[in-house]
């Protein structure tokens, strides 16, 4: 059965820096994103079990838009994949496959104040409250492109 497909992939070389897309993207098992931050533990939550990848719906995305006035661009929302069509919050707990990944949700990517000052915009983290995203452990890597199905296992 098929939720979702992978709208947009980013990756950031270290902290701070800017989202970069990718058209494709290795993943390794318990280490996240090759040419990401926290592949080389780098990130803010580089410490935080189970973050080895992030994602986010394209649908908060144009919800946070609608609601609050506030556009987020691609990448901008710090996330690794931007999905489309599947509600990210009942993976919590469940395995998924993204591509030839197998991965299992671990919890909600709440914003932080980290992602409102960086962005410079008040309310960006009202707005992301409970729609920020997907915290994924890899169980099983692969890489990753741009249109793969994020199936439930």
């Amino acid at each position: 059965m098929r939720t979702g497909t992978i709208r947009a992939i980013h990756v950031a070389a270290e902290q701070g820096a800017p989202m970069e897309p990718r058209e494709s993207v290795r993943a390794v098992a318990g280490r996240g994103l090759e040419g990401d931050r926290y592949f080389d533990t780098e990130g803010t939550f580089a410490d935080r079990a189970g973050s080895d990848l992030t994602l986010i719906e394209c649908e908060a995305l144009e919800a946070v838009e609608r609601d609050y006035d506030i556009p987020l661009e691609s990448g901008v929302h710090r996330r690794n994949f931007t999905t489309e069509g599947v509600t990210l919050n009942h993976l919590i707990g469940e395995r998924f496959r993204i591509g030839e990944l197998v991965c299992e949700g671990t919890e909600r990517c709440e914003p932080c104040s980290y992602l409102e000052a960086h962005l410079e915009r008040q309310g960006v983290r009202e707005a992301l409250v409970h729609r920020g995203g997907l915290r994924a452990r890899i169980l099983e890597g692969g890489v990753v492109q741009v249109g793969d199905a994020i199936e439930r296992v």
